[in-house]
């Protein structure tokens, strides 16, 4: 429940920022707006091209849901 909450406020501050900057004018406070995953609400091991952490994209390519990635071995 609370990851739900946290990636509710954050979707909120990050569309106040995104209509901020739309609008013409500076956000208040630009460094509060953070990347979380779109899965589990994880904020760090953000991967931006994804938009999933690290650790759901390991699973996700494991099982062959994302397309081009495929595990590397030597």
């Amino acid at each position: 429940m609370a990851r739900l909450a946290l990636k509710l406020k954050q979707k909120r501050q990050k569309e106040e920022y995104l209509h901020a900057i739309a609008s013409g004018k500076k956000p208040k406070f630009p460094t509060r707006v953070y990347n979380r995953c779109k899965l589990c609400g994880r904020q760090h091991g953000y991967m931006r091209f994804f938009g999933i952490c690290r650790i759901c994209f390991r699973e996700l390519a494991c099982n062959g849901e994302v397309p081009g990635v495929t595990k590397s071995s030597w």
